[in-house]
């Protein structure tokens, strides 16, 4: 998967509680918790953000609570996938889970400056910005098939599909 966009880059220790702040968790529709979408740090960002651009943090984003929201609230946004230093464990997973690319590769956040155009090479572990390539760990093959099927559902979708298919069902 390659990504292309925008950059909307942001700082260190970004929570889950700015990213969805707590007054919008009754929200269900992932259309809803897009207006919403990093709201605690930028109040502006879901008027700006457009379909496809890309994310670039700091160090630990998404720590604080384990919502879900969060994760739901950027990819509805438009975001395609996000760039950090590093990522707080439940909300890797959760994004994964949902079929949000994360790329963890603090080098490039160091040098990618908001509203860089940027191309993210998910399975290539490649980063690309003012003719200057940077390089990541790649997302592992099982990871990536979840975020080709746009998240776990998917994934489980497709493997019930081939065992059916294959005549392995019960």
């Amino acid at each position: 998967m390659i990504f292309q966009g925008a950059v909307h880059r942001y700082g260190d220790d970004i929570d889950t509680d700015v990213i969805l702040p707590g007054p919008y968790m009754n929200l269900s529709e992932p259309a809803e918790l897009a207006r919403h979408a990093l709201e605690g740090l930028d109040p502006g960002f879901a008027s700006r953000v457009r379909q496809g651009d890309i994310l670039v943090v700091g160090r630990n984003f998404g720590c604080g609570s384990s919502r879900e929201h969060a994760p739901i609230a950027l990819k509805a946004a438009g975001i395609s996938c996000v760039v950090a230093g590093s990522f707080a464990r439940i909300f890797y997973r959760n994004a994964i889970n949902i079929g949000l690319p994360l790329v963890v590769a603090p080098e490039a956040v160091e040098h990618i400056e908001d509203g860089a155009m940027v191309a993210v090479n998910v399975a290539a572990g490649t980063i690309v910005v003012d003719n200057r390539t940077f390089v990541s760990r790649p997302v592992p093959p099982f990871i990536q098939r979840r975020m080709d099927n746009g998240g776990l559902d998917g994934f489980v979708r497709e493997r019930l599909a081939q065992r059916v298919g294959s005549g392995q069902e019960r």
